[in-house]
Formats: structure tokens, sequence, C-alpha cells
């Protein structure tokens, strides 16, 4: 029951239980999906669900703490690297994927972990967390570009340098490769379990300490709290987010290259929260989906100006939505059905 409570608590779009129900009717519709979906469109509705994790993390990271990071892909890229030496070193052996995804998801963490500490107890200034963290994207992009050489390889597997790394195995347990239809209930599982852990998360005391820190630093550490140790747990989980959906991305796609941590590729995640809305996880899980459905779409159409669309849809936003269009949209049906409420007569 306390559990149920985190999960219905005011810190996220949706309380009442029309909603609930909504909720699970439409996580009912993508359980059913493969009845009606080809494994073809299975694996683009995964794709569109993968990315899903790194904006949730951004989420609590900028809309929930106030720390902006312009470099959640770097923990994207190393996830994704790590899992195709790990799991290219073992292949023939079943468990060297689940090996490849626990080493690593503690990379992100380790990595994350010493980054962050550096930042937050050195007291870094906001505006400077968004420049370092793109720092540390492009030195990775930088460096990986450059192990195009044979002498570039660790064991078995070659890094490939801008060209990439291929041939990265599926994912599996035991003797069951998660493949089609399978690896889509793997990605959509994932997803749910992120989202509605970052659920539980906002609405519990560490939450309510989160947003407090957003608002007010000082004043929070005044009362008591350690903000910088409370800062640098949400971005290491923030990390782990993005190495969630850096491992399912090498997974989906068997290859990562540089370009996957890039200035563009960085810029991305920070669009997907700004556009739906930061300060609510629904409203940018929802978002972060229609977005990179639109991209993918308008990329595989032969369209050259899928970036140029959705970068204008961010400018669009930032002048007319600053709140975000989900939670723009969400808080007038609110107010709506509020007004619709208080008018409406009272019975005799």
């Amino acid at each position: 029951m306390k559990y149920l409570s985190l999960l219905t608590g005011p810190e996220d779009i949706g309380q009442s239980r029309l909603f609930w129900i909504v909720f699970v009717l439409l996580v009912l519709n993508f359980v059913l999906g493969p009845l009606w979906m080809s494994e073809f469109e299975a694996s683009n509705v995964s794709y569109y669900l993968l990315n899903l994790p790194m904006a949730l993390g951004l989420c609590l990271l900028w809309g929930y703490c106030g720390v902006l990071s312009f470099g959640q892909v770097a923990y994207f890229g190393v996830a994704g690297y790590l899992y195709g030496i790990i799991a290219g070193n073992m292949r023939g052996d079943p468990w060297g994927p689940l090996l490849g995804e626990v080493g690593g998801l503690a990379a992100c963490a380790v990595v994350s972990a010493i980054f962050g500490y550096f930042m937050f107890y050195a007291r870094v200034q906001r505006w400077i967390v968004p420049i370092l963290t793109l720092v540390l994207a492009l030195l990775l992009e930088t460096f990986l570009g450059q192990t195009a050489g044979y002498q570039w390889r660790v064991g078995s597997v070659q890094l490939g340098g801008y060209n990439g790394m291929t041939g990265i195995p599926w994912f599996q347990l035991g003797d069951f490769t998660f493949f089609g239809y399978s690896f889509y209930y793997y990605v959509l599982l994932l997803v749910l379990v992120s989202y509605l852990g970052c659920r539980a998360l906002v609405n519990s005391h560490h939450g309510k300490v989160m947003l407090a820190m957003r608002e007010d630093p000082l004043r929070t550490e005044l009362l008591g709290y350690d903000i910088r140790a409370r800062q640098l747990a949400v971005f290491v989980i923030a990390g782990v987010l993005a190495g969630l959906s850096g491992l399912l991305y090498v997974q989906w796609g068997n290859y990562i290259t540089p370009s996957q941590l890039g200035l563009v590729q960085a810029a991305l995640p920070v669009i997907w929260v700004a556009v739906g809305g930061r300060s609510k996880l629904l409203a940018v899980a929802i978002s972060a989906y229609a977005l990179n459905w639109i991209t993918y779409s308008l990329s595989s159409a032969g369209n050259q100006y899928a970036l140029v669309i959705i970068g204008a849809l961010l400018v669009v936003v930032m002048l007319f939505f600053p709140d975000g269009i989900v939670v723009t949209l969400a808080r007038n049906m609110n107010r709506q059905a509020l007004t619709r409420l208080l008018r409406r007569p009272e019975r005799s």
C-alpha cells in the first residue's frame, strides 16, 4: 500500500482513478501490440521506447533537481561500448550479454559518481554543469573517433573509430535470445519499470527534498539536508538510466558509433524534456516517444529536415509553452474540469 501511495502522489500527472484506468489500458495496448504489428513494426516501436529511460533520468535531474546536464549521451555511450566489449569477447557464452549489461550499468554508475563528485562537492555553479557534462560527452566522442586502427581493440573486439563497433551480440538470458517480439516485450518491461520507479521516487520524501533543492538550495541546506550528496545521488541515477538506454540501443541495432555521443545527439534529450515539460515525468515520456517517432519516420522517408523540424519545435515551445506542451495541456484540462465542477448547480 505504501508503494501504491507513492505512485499516486501529486508530483506527476495523474492521480485519479480515471487516469489509472486509461494508463492500464494504454499499457495493455502495448502488451497486445504484437497481435496486429509485424516484427518490423515492433522493432520500430522498441526504438521509440528505448530512449525513454534517458529522458526520464534527465527529467529527474533537471526538472525535479534543477540541474541541467547536456552530457547524458556520455553514459549512453559508455554502457553501449562496454556491453559490446564484454559480450563480444564472451561470444558463444550464454551469460556473456548479461555480464555485459551489468558491467555497462556499473560503469555508468562509477563514471557518473566520480564526475558528479568533483562537480557537486566543488560547488560548481549550476550554469557551468551543462558545459562540463557536454565537454565529457564530446571528449568521449573525440577519443572514440580516433580508434580506427587495428591496434584499437579490446580482446577480440575492435572499437572501429568513426565507423563504430559492429556485430554487437543480441541480449540473451541463458539460451534464450531476445529478438523480434521478445525484445519488444523486454524493452517495454524495462521502460515501464523505469517510469514507475521514477514516479515512486519523486513522490517519496527524497523527491520532496529534490524539489526543495530546485527551488532554494541554500534554505534546504540550512534545514540540515546534505544537498551535495542528494544531487550526486540523482546524478548517478540519471547516468544509469541513460546507460540503460544505451544498452537497449546497441541490443536493438547491434552497433554503436561515436556520433551517438556528438553535439546533436546530446541536445536531443534536452529537447525531449523541454518539449514535454520537465516538471512532470509522464509529460517527458510522452514527448520522448512522440519526438522519436517523428524523427525516425521523417528520416526513414528520406526527409533531411527532421532535426530542423525538431529544433523549430523547441523554439516554439520556448516562446509559447515555457512549461512544456504536455504539461500546459494537462493544466488546462484540469482547470477546465475544476471550472465545470464549480459551475455545477447544487441539487436541492
